[in-house]
């Protein structure tokens, strides 16, 4: 063996070392030292044609995706690489990995890479090395075909949108590595490309469990316990990057001591937890969350204002026919101390369809905790009247009733010294005459809940979301997508963004309400529904009031209420039992519209 023959044989013995222990290449070539999960996922990475990771905030996703680039197309010449994501910005930042933390520690590194070819901009990123490796950004749109890759890398996956992946992006890998391996013949080359798979990756945080990324994740989980299958997932939370030292812990509890922390948002960016139906809930996720369909929210004026009174988030005159119903489940404690307190307040907007029936469109949401009795009758009184609502359907049990004495009388706004005209009950003499004002108007849908009455509500509700006869807003993340699209909401401050995405994360909040109670029957077709021990459902009763005062009118427009049902004996329509013996009689009350005359 000559002395070249040597060389060459030393090299293709440790570049065969290198590739089974991609570890330890990292540690001798890029000079890093590496925690035990990530020396496991690399050695995954390079394993598997498919990898799903799921990583919590801080766990170094983008860095780990780096030095396995790096890796894999020093180790395996020309290879072709191509990362995509959400956005382009996000993309470059594994190549920034590399030219900002990689490369300087490691001389090796530096010395494969063609300078000259390298460059990292906003319109050309690529990163070229000397042995005809590349690794290169893509744009995630029609712009990118004509791309070929041998590892195609999806960094935020669950960003961009699955048709671009299933017929742009993984067309990629149409082709395989192809060295030339001289000394084999054309068929020995076959096998030996045929041996080699082009590579798929997919990083991103969790999400919900309706998105298509769920989807992608419990495949290739599917896929990895099948012996034929090279495929491997994996999720990680951030109690393992704090224990690791890549995330600080006093950062994560600032983060959840804020006053406008979200359970689910944490439980998808920092628990690596998929967001969706818990066992033996009542409700559906995926029949409440596929109603997620409203853009925009009808924002009180002193929000619309930050986007400068913007058409698409102030306040719009009513249409023909339409309905407001502002609802409110009344406590007065902080939920600091009591998490089952706090005043849920949402505003229904009910348009007409072609069909003669209605939508509950849930265009604003919002909760109070700690506020005074007098406070809460002020805070709603200013909803009503800014939003017109037709009606108010109020909790006037227990505490609520202490917020209905004060809306029956006159009241006076301090900040502005405007005069609020007494309000009445529509639906109830005996509350109706606890107002003491001649001729106020009779808005107020007075709630006094028994067994029946909550069993209706939620066979209702959850009648009403299967059949999409309720829409409810967006996910604060696309949230982000739609201000963007309004003029000013750049230069707004984090505090007044945060402000304007509340009604977004309330409505998340509620569905994570939902989805988490529990229910048992109690006889005679009806159900009781609860919540867990320290957690809330003020948001699913204020909703399920709502929407029971919404069905009671178009009841009485004369339109059919319910479709395809077989609970017509369960949803029994009439005032709420308010002596736990029979239901009170309808009053012959004129409200705003002239429903009960």
């Amino acid at each position: 063996m000559t002395r070249n023959d040597s060389i060459l044989y030393g090299a293709a013995v440790w570049c065969s070392f290198y590739r089974s222990n991609p570890h330890r290449f990292a540690k001798d070539y890029l000079h890093l030292t590496l925690h035990l999960f990530q020396k496991i996922l690399l050695v995954m990475m390079m394993w598997a044609s498919t990898f799903v990771f799921i990583g919590s905030r801080g766990i170094g996703k983008t860095f780990l995706s780096a030095v396995f680039c790096v890796i894999r197309c020093i180790l395996y010449p020309g290879t072709k690489i191509c990362i995509a994501s959400g956005t382009r910005g996000q993309s470059i930042n594994v190549l920034e990995k590399i030219t900002l933390e990689l490369r300087p520690i490691s001389p090796e590194l530096a010395a494969e890479i063609d300078e000259k070819e390298t460059k990292v901009n906003g319109t050309k990123a690529q990163i070229v090395f000397k042995n005809g490796s590349y690794i290169k950004v893509v744009t995630a749109s029609d712009t990118a075909r004509g791309n070929r890759a041998n590892l195609l890398l999806l960094d935020e996956f669950r960003m961009i949108a699955k048709d671009v992946i299933d017929t742009i992006l993984r067309k990629f890998l149409t082709q395989r590595r192809m060295p030339e391996y001289r000394e084999l013949s054309k068929d020995k080359r076959k096998e030996e490309y045929e041996k080699e798979k082009n590579k798929i990756m997919y990083l991103s945080s969790a999400y919900f469990v309706d998105h298509w990324s769920y989807l992608k994740c419990t495949d290739a989980c599917r896929f990895m316990l099948d012996d034929r299958k090279k495929q491997f997932v994996c999720g990680l939370p951030y109690q393992l990057s704090i224990s690791e030292g890549l995330l600080d812990k006093e950062t994560v509890l600032d983060e959840m001591a804020e006053t406008d922390f979200s359970e689910v948002k944490f439980a998808m960016e920092y628990e690596a937890l998929w967001y969706g139906n818990s066992d033996g809930s009542f409700f559906d996720y995926n029949s409440i969350s596929k109603n997620r369909r409203i853009k925009y929210p009808m924002l009180p004026g002193r929000l619309a204002i930050k986007l400068n009174n913007s058409q698409y988030v102030r306040i719009p005159p009513k249409q023909n026919g339409e309905i407001r119903i502002l609802s409110a489940d009344i406590a007065l404690m902080s939920s600091r101390k009591n998490n089952n307190d706090a005043t849920s307040v949402f505003i229904n907007q009910m348009i007409m369809t072609k069909a003669g029936r209605y939508t509950s469109n849930i265009v604003y949401a919002d909760a109070y905790e700690g506020l005074r009795t007098d406070d809460q009758a002020l805070v709603i009184r200013r909803l009503v009247d800014e939003y017109e609502c037709d009606y108010l359907a109020l909790d006037t049990n227990g505490l609520g009733l202490g917020v209905y004495d004060c809306l029956t009388k006159d009241m006076v706004d301090p900040d502005t010294g405007e005069i609020y005209p007494a309000i009445s009950c529509c639906n109830n003499t005996e509350m109706a005459s606890r107002c003491l004002v001649p001729n106020a108007e009779k808005i107020i849908w007075s709630i006094k809940a028994s067994a029946q009455f909550n069993s209706d509500c939620a066979f209702l509700l959850r009648e009403g979301f299967r059949s999409g006869r309720i829409r409810l807003l967006e996910t604060e993340y696309d949230a982000d997508e739609a201000f963007e699209e309004i003029k000013g909401y750049d230069v707004l401050s984090p505090d007044d963004k945060i402000k304007l995405k509340l009604p977004y994360i309330h409505t998340t909040l509620l569905i994570d309400e939902l989805t988490k109670l529990q229910h048992e029957e109690t006889g005679n077709n009806k159900i009781k529904v609860f919540e867990k021990t320290g957690m809330r459902k003020d948001r699913y009763s204020s909703l399920s009031y709502n929407y029971y005062v919404a069905i009671q009118l178009e009841s009485k427009l004369g339109r059919k209420h319910i479709s395809d049902t077989n609970l017509s004996e369960t949803l029994i329509f009439r005032a709420p039992n308010y002596t736990g013996k029979e239901a009170s009689k309808w009053e012959g009350k004129t409200s705003r519209k002239g429903l009960y005359q």
